[in-house]
């Protein structure tokens, strides 16, 4: 065991220990996805070491993991920056936001050339049936159901503010983005939150209702950085000014579509933009067997293989205390089993400000955790279920406690610990896909993009690795198991 866990933890060494030298960001949606791609490709042919950590979540973990220096830089929108993330209602241009960010040591610059507002759109047949023209038109339909994305719907800028401006009583239902236009076509909603540059808005009919009172800021794109990336970084971030300008409401609605209607990954759309190679549509078997799988395999195995280890290290100890002290052990049984309660999500935006990083280490602590109940619990009922006279007999041998746990108990319930640590492997293969959200990598940003775009195949190419790579576990611990009952027969620890 302990050869083991030497040899998964050198397997893990090189994902922990990899540190990118410029890193940027995106949010979970496809233009954000698209633009991060085009500044780290941007980045990288000037000769930068460049990488994208993708799909990080919504503003306020994205503008964590920039003032924590995790991440360099990040598409944003002006409009976001005063209210969402300065908090003001003040109309602010990239110099007045500047002021009020410097403090933070961030800065907003490289204006792109586009702008991409927030809007609520309805199905064309609604709007002329009803007379829907405007956002005021809502006012006074009780019967409408509104589709709004999580974000949005606790944003500053969002429906909060929004409702009070228009007067609207709607409760609406939180749906992810990257699901909205296919639940309004398909009339289980109708009403739903846009981005005025999506794709689907045309591909679908959608109706944007205007903004009669005005209550949205304008949301120009702009880059969004740490003040000393530039000084870091001088020549990538020359090339990286040169984007300004590059790209019109016009041609960013052309990549959305490029991702979203025609299937292309974010990194082919980014490269077609700069002028690479248009490579080919999306299958599922390019999808699977694309140029980023061993990457995402290693963070993957990284991540399940260091929590894992840290749970063995943890849990066992745990279990056997919890056997040999009745009344705390029960203690310690509950917190287990409490922590397992924690939403993924939740656990990780908790350990995020506690870790002070987004990425490796809080997700590794969060598939810790989940990991210690299994190994804990199979430890303590292994330990429990050893019979008083095998412990009398060890110890009328001349052996000492320490001995008796070595010798007997252990031995006796390494079949019940095995099991506890398999469940706890295998369950982690598949939480392990939520690490994505936070920029940790592994198979779940594949799953994380496929949500965006709501592509079936990328949705696959990431879940079907992640369950042959359950399996895979499964079976080697079933091969453990089978030489663990051979050696003792033979009479031989089984531990060793």
């Amino acid at each position: 065991m302990r050869a083991l866990a030497l040899g998964l933890c050198l397997l893990a060494v090189p994902a922990i220990a990899a540190e990118p030298a410029i890193v940027v960001g995106s949010k979970r949606f496809t233009e954000s996805y698209i633009v991060a791609e085009i500044v780290t490709q941007t980045a990288a042919r000037a000769g930068a070491q460049a990488t994208h950590k993708p799909g990080l979540g919504n503003t306020a973990i994205v503008v964590q993991a920039l003032e924590q220096g995790a991440i360099d830089v990040y598409p944003e929108y002006t409009g976001t920056i005063a209210r969402e993330i300065l908090g003001t209602d003040d109309r602010l241009d990239i110099a007045g936001l500047n002021a009020r960010l410097a403090p933070r040591g961030l800065q907003a610059g490289v204006p792109l050339g586009f702008q991409d507002g927030y809007a609520l759109g309805v199905r064309r047949d609604l709007a002329e049936r009803e007379g829907l023209r405007r956002i005021s038109d809502l006012a006074g339909k009780a019967s409408l159901r509104f589709g709004l994305s999580h974000e949005f719907i606790g944003r500053k800028d969002g429906w909060p503010g929004l409702a009070a401006a228009y007067g609207l009583n709607a409760a609406p239902r939180g749906l992810d983005h990257g699901l909205a236009y296919e639940a309004l076509a398909a009339g289980e909603v109708d009403v739903i939150d846009l981005y005025t540059t999506d794709a689907k808005i045309a591909r679908y009919g959608v109706v944007v209702l205007e903004d009669d009172r005005k209550y949205f800021p304008r949301y120009d794109a702009v880059l969004l950085y740490r003040t000393a990336v530039a000084s870091e970084h001088p020549q990538a971030w020359r090339a990286i000014e040169g984007l300004a300008g590059r790209i019109d409401e016009k041609r960013m609605i052309a990549l959305n579509a490029r991702a979203e209607l025609e299937g292309r990954d974010f990194a082919t759309v980014a490269r077609e933009f700069l002028g690479g190679d248009a490579g080919r549509g999306r299958t599922l078997a390019s999808a699977l067997f694309a140029p980023d799988s061993l990457r995402l395999l290693g963070q993957h195995v990284a991540l399940v293989v260091a929590s894992v280890v840290l749970a063995i290290a943890v849990g066992i100890p745990l279990g056997i205390f919890a056997a040999r002290h009745a009344r705390m052990g029960q203690a310690v049984l509950l917190v287990a089993g409490l922590v397992q309660t924690i939403p993924s999500l939740a656990l990780l935006a908790i350990l995020i400000p506690l870790t002070g990083t987004i990425g490796l280490w809080p997700a590794v602590i969060a598939l810790f955790l989940y990991a210690l109940l299994p190994i804990v619990r199979n430890t303590h009922a292994g330990i429990s279920g050893v019979r008083p006279a095998m412990r009398e007999a060890g110890l009328a041998l001349g052996f000492d406690r320490r001995d008796v746990l070595r010798y007997v108990e252990l031995p006796l319930a390494w079949p019940t610990i095995l099991a506890g640590v398999k469940t706890a492997a295998v369950i982690n293969v598949g939480t392990a896909t939520i690490a994505a959200f936070i920029g940790a990598g592994g198979f779940g940003e594949r799953i994380a993009q496929g949500l965006a775009l709501n592509d079936n195949t990328m949705l696959l190419a990431g879940a079907l690795p992640a369950a042959a790579l359950a399996l895979v576990v499964h079976i080697g611990f079933e091969w453990m198991e089978g030489t663990s009952s051979a050696r003792r027969a033979r009479g031989e620890h089984p531990s060793r």
